[in-house]
């Protein structure tokens, strides 16, 4: 019933902040037209007409709800990281072949969204309601500012803050120059106080309350911290503390809560119909298709259309005895069968393995190979059903408990607090639900992963190992939900962006078994043979043809591109080459349309 009140209210919501924001568009020149508002501006709704009760604060507030949902599976900026393979159109990829200047930018300037959270901040006050319901209510408000201008200054780093809604008659304010970053991390994090001082934990199913406002607040603190940190172009190393100090703290109090746990299954996160009382989930997105809410990806996360998952990421899952695949002798040379035993199982949630049945088919599928892509299948955000209410039903875990463990473990790690205790009750949980060995913070240190530091040549000091370990664990648990791409920009990471993600290693021509049962599926022949007519293509001992590919490299038309051609190697997604340009590849351009209209706005670092 719970589930139906919030599909019932969360339309309504949308319904009425369409109507809201039609009317607050600072650039509307139409009138709403509801006689009522006839009287008032035009580009304003009433406040003495709207907000006068807790419902209307209700409507309102719920009409600012934005999650990702099931995009977290299929999120392009994830496509430029070393997580995938892209023939997309992707916004990094683009910055990395230079064709990115202020002229062409995407632009991420839109400032409609906060307009209509500050209206509701300059009028909530008046509604006829409690101190605390009018203080949940603006908590929730300057939650999503929060979330707004956060996602503002990742792009930008300096841009103007804001706290009211801008008449378009007020020339200063709208022409105004750009605030430091500084400014506008200590608002969003009053903001994010304010939210988790005044934000009550009994919310309407499928919407942020106290416990979901916390975890953001430690996500956020953590991003700063660790981005000041690691980037001194900033020059704000010294200030890092305050904001890993806020991350841990936070964090610490969703532990000490006890409200949570992991929930016994992994994979079950991620093919549930239904996720409200999952003690993992700190909030959830809500599909059903019964109620016109359905989101069916299956299509784009599980064959080639346009991302594909990468081998550098099947590398980094663990052993399951606890050992890493890189230090395996000659592991870039493992076959892709191969790759998959004995691994982490996470990797088997993740990844479509060797034997997997794709329904309605019944005997293990065989990936297709294609130029652009790897080879390898996401399976995390397919359902694996033909019953499209189960495709387009499942439920997403928007925030979860996992992120928590590890926003506490990694501050911990950065500040240089961290104990085998604190691993203990973190990091440690998730490779014990996992069900691969805990995680030894003087065993990492003593041997950090030199894979691991190659990537990241910044993690420097004692807990060099550890800090490392706990990014892997990020990485891992979080496969394909929308986190690598801000990692890497926030660890200073840019330099994994010029490398080309690889597909599966073949060794030469010949026969490939990709199912894993030791009978050949595919095989590879020279780009300069001809493939024969399908009567006269070779069968296995199943009795099934095997299926043709012509091996070339990369370039070279009708052909899947392998490293060395005909002599093996892993396919090649690229070669062009890629620079990331530091510090000036951390950042976007302002639009030229917009510094034209305000040349008080400044370029951010590299981009004057």
């Amino acid at each position: 019933m719970l589930r139906f009140k919030f599909y019932r209210a969360n339309f309504k919501a949308k319904e009425m902040r369409n109507y809201i924001y039609i009317c607050l568009s600072l650039i509307a020149m139409t009138s709403c037209k509801k006689e009522f508002l006839d009287r008032y501006p035009q580009t304003a709704i009433s406040p003495q007409l709207y907000f006068k009760t807790e419902s209307d604060l209700n409507l309102y507030v719920n009409g600012m709800l934005s999650k990702r949902g099931t995009s977290i599976y299929v999120n392009s900026d994830e496509q430029s990281t070393d997580d995938y393979a892209t023939t997309g159109n992707v916004r990094m990829k683009n910055m990395l072949s230079g064709n990115i200047s202020p002229d062409n930018t995407p632009s991420f300037w839109g400032w409609s969204t906060l307009r209509n959270i500050n209206y509701f901040l300059d009028n909530y006050s008046s509604a006829n309601a409690s101190a605390d319901i009018k203080n949940h209510y603006a908590g929730l408000a300057r939650y999503y500012r929060a979330l707004f201008y956060m996602d503002k200054v990742k792009v930008y780093s300096n841009v103007p803050w804001y706290s009211h809604a801008i008449e378009a008659s007020d020339s200063a304010s709208l022409y105004k120059a750009s605030d430091p970053r500084t400014l506008i991390i200590d608002s969003i994090f009053k903001d994010l106080d304010f939210a988790a001082n005044n934000v009550k934990e009994s919310v309407p199913t499928g919407t942020p309350g106290l416990w979901a406002v916390k975890t953001m607040y430690a996500r956020l603190a953590l991003h700063e911290g660790t981005y000041r940190k690691y980037h001194s172009e900033l020059s704000l190393q010294s200030t890092a503390t305050r904001f890993l100090d806020l991350a841990k703290s936070q964090a610490n109090d969703i532990i000490a809560s006890g409200k949570f746990s992991l929930t016994p299954n992994y994979g079950d996160l991620f093919v549930s119909q239904d996720l409200n009382a999952n003690k993992e989930v700190i909030l959830n997105t809500i599909y059903d298709v019964a109620k016109q809410s359905g989101s069916d990806i299956n299509s784009v996360v599980s064959a080639n259309y346009e991302q594909s998952p990468s081998r550098d990421l099947v590398q980094e899952y663990l052993m399951a005895d606890g050992s890493r695949f890189t230090s395996i002798p000659n592991y870039q040379q493992t076959l892709y069968v191969d790759e998959f035993k004995n691994r982490d199982p996470r990797i088997y949630v993740a990844f479509m393995a060797p034997g997997f049945v794709r329904l309605p088919a019944t005997t293990p599928l065989v990936p297709l190979l294609s130029a652009g892509f790897t080879g390898y299948y996401q399976k995390k955000g397919y359902q694996n059903s033909v019953d499209p209410n189960i495709r387009g039903g499942a439920d997403v875990p928007e925030l979860r408990y996992a992120e928590v463990l590890l926003t506490y473990a990694e501050a911990s790690a950065e500040l240089g607090t961290l104990t085998q205790a604190d691993i203990d009750k973190s990091v440690s949980l998730l490779r014990t639900r996992a069900g691969i060995p805990t995680l030894s913070m003087a065993t990492a240190n003593a041997n950090p992963d030199p894979v691991l530091a190659n990537k990241f040549p910044d993690v420097t000091g004692a807990n060099k190992g550890v800090i490392l370990e706990i990014r892997r664990e990020k990485r891992v648990e979080f496969a394909f939900e929308g986190r690598r791409y801000d990692d890497l920009m926030r660890w200073n990471g840019g330099k994994v962006f010029e490398q080309y993600p690889k597909g599966m290693y073949f060794s030469g021509l010949g026969q490939y078994d990709l199912t894993g049962d030791n009978i050949p599926d595919i095989i590879l022949i020279s780009r300069a043979a001809t493939i024969p007519p399908v009567d006269q293509r070779i069968k296995n001992s199943l009795g099934v043809t095997l299926v043709y590919y012509r091996i070339g490299t990369f370039g070279q038309s009708g052909s899947i591109p392998l490293e060395n051609g005909e002599t093996g190697g892993a396919i090649v997604t690229g070669v062009a080459p890629r620079t990331f340009v530091a510090p000036k590849y951390y950042y976007f351009p302002i639009p030229v349309s917009q510094t034209t209209q305000n040349p008080k706005l400044q370029q951010p670092y590299g981009w004057e």
